[in-house]
């Protein structure tokens, strides 16, 4: 059988389970059993492939037809240009994330905190973009920590970037800081359910919902924050859709100054970001 062959038996039954993208994610699939980088595929998609190979793809291919993500399947997602280790204990880095990556970069920074650092692609991107910067990473999640910690020796940033587990605040030391961030658990208790299944049934629930209306974390955050920033310092925060009012006004209730909200790619509301007086 070559590549082709079996990428199409694979596109069948990816389709038939409800999969977004069927042939980029088969095609993914092969160029990982072949051990090829997927955009040298096309050239080798005629090749007959070993049995091992054949096993193994469609061994994939039942894992992405029972809706676990892709990126959990082959190890890694490409986040801001670079590689990040993903596995079950954390969220799929997300296009819309690199917004407020994007926004943090807009202005020099020495020391950044991350809340609740999961794979730790925010903090890492960040201490990559800025060299000489510093950098705290924390999250509740010890095997979400492990992945973090991956990513950073991955990245050679096991210097200026430091990993703690635990609550919050409760987590943080080095301060103050002149640039806080966080994506934080945001989804209300209600819309889980609603979740696609990549989503609901495979990343880390801790990650994805406070429980309740989806805000308690923002509350947390902007009560605390002002404490650990330097004066003029910015916190920035990544919200649903639905959010940035809420979370905009608790920011202004905390005393930040000059908050204002940032779109995603598709016009919604998804930073919120303010400054410390």
């Amino acid at each position: 059988m070559t590549g082709a062959e079996a990428i199409r038996i694979a596109v069948a039954d990816l389709a038939g389970a409800g999969v977004a993208d069927p042939s980029r994610d088969a095609r993914r699939l092969m160029a990982m059993v072949m051990g090829l980088d997927p955009s040298r595929l096309t050239l080798h998609l005629h090749d007959v492939i070993t049995d091992q190979e054949e096993f193994a793809f469609f061994l994939h291919v039942q894992e992405r037809c029972k809706r676990q993500p892709l990126s959990q399947i082959v190890g890694y997602r490409e986040f801001y240009g670079r590689r990040f280790q993903v596995t079950p204990a954390v969220l799929d880095p997300r296009p819309d994330t690199e917004i407020l990556v994007e926004a943090a970069l807009a202005e020099p920074f020495e020391r950044v905190l991350d809340l609740g650092t999961g794979s730790g692609c925010i903090l890492l991107t960040l201490l990559k973009e800025m060299p000489g910067a510093w950098g705290l990473g924390t999250d509740l999640s010890g095997k979400a920590l492990e992945v973090a910690s991956a990513n950073r020796a991955a990245l050679g940033l096991d210097g200026p970037a430091v990993l703690r587990e635990g609550s919050w605040w409760d987590a943080v030391e080095g301060g103050p800081f002149d640039l806080i961030v966080s994506n934080p658990p945001y989804i209300a208790e209600s819309a889980m359910a609603s979740l696609e299944p990549e989503v609901r049934d495979w990343e880390p629930h801790l990650a994805l919902t406070p429980g309740g209306d989806g805000l308690d974390a923002y509350r947390l955050i902007t009560a605390g924050a002002l404490a650990h920033l330097e004066p003029g310092g910015r916190l920035m925060v990544e919200i649903g859709f639905d959010q940035g009012d809420a979370v905009a006004a608790m920011f202004e209730a905390a005393g930040f100054t000059e908050v204002r909200l940032l779109p995603d790619l598709d016009g919604r509301d998804r930073v919120v970001m303010g400054n410390a007086p």
